[in-house]
């Protein structure tokens, strides 16, 4: 090989050699990108028509989303005012369905209604990934309470009809995000209370089949607050 092809060799290996790091580089790139917009879509599960459905959902989103619910339900879901219900690790399929209701009329609140107006399908579902991600303070059960509220919400009452909520919400209140069961544990009692309240007079009817609206209209106000009691205090498994 000639002195002149040695160099025209060489000078072709190089651009080989230069076009191969290019494209590693690329490569890497395009990598890390797919890995970082990975990181911040989630699935999030979502109940409609009576079936369960997985949509990609954006928590980074949601946060920035969540910034005009920070002055009720706290900049990370654990609101301090016990009327306002904490959400910080509440499911995302159960997020978006209260979502939802609030903004077509299912469940009825002015506030709520007013907060949802501008928000789409995707809003929701980044917002329902936001709070899930994050960790609820959990509470303390008033001690007087205990003992007839972990009655109701292991046992229930078979003399009145009033079913165990832990049927529905796990031992713990951990709840069932396929089946759009909230999870409870640590929820202001107040809050609860309110709710179940609502349910027992079907003010509020956006509940599933109406289980909630039966197992409340069995219920006296003694066993509403003491469950509710003993809910607050309610430990993550």
């Amino acid at each position: 090989m000639s002195q002149e092809q040695d160099k025209i060799f060489f000078r072709n290996f190089s651009l080989v050699l230069a076009l191969i790091a290019i494209m590693m580089v690329a490569f890497y790139v395009i990598a890390k990108f797919a890995s970082e917009k990975e990181e911040h879509a989630e699935a999030i599960e979502t109940y409609e028509n009576n079936n369960t459905v997985f949509y990609a959902s954006d928590p980074v989103k949601g946060k920035t989303l969540s910034q005009p619910c920070a002055a009720c339900h706290g900049v990370d879901g654990n609101s301090v005012n016990p009327i306002w219900p904490k959400i910080a690790g509440q499911h995302s399929s159960y997020i978006f369905k209260q979502l939802n209701n609030f903004k077509n009329g299912d469940r009825v609140n002015a506030q709520m209604s007013a907060m949802v107006a501008n928000l789409n399908d995707q809003d929701m579902r980044d917002l329902g990934a936001y709070y899930e991600s994050q960790k609820i303070s959990l509470g303390f059960s008033n001690p007087n309470s205990i003992d007839l509220g972990q009655k109701i919400y292991r046992s229930g009452d078979k003399d009145s009809g009033v079913a165990a909520c832990m049927a529905c919400h796990g031992p713990a209140g951990n709840g069932n995000p396929s089946a759009v069961y909230p999870a409870i544990q640590g929820q202001h009692a107040e809050y609860i209370a309110t709710q179940l309240k609502m349910f027992k007079s079907e003010q509020r009817n956006n509940d599933l089949n109406g289980v909630m609206r039966t197992v409340a209209g069995y219920m006296s106000e003694a066993q509403i607050n003491a469950v509710s009691e003993y809910i607050q205090g309610l430990r993550r498994n």
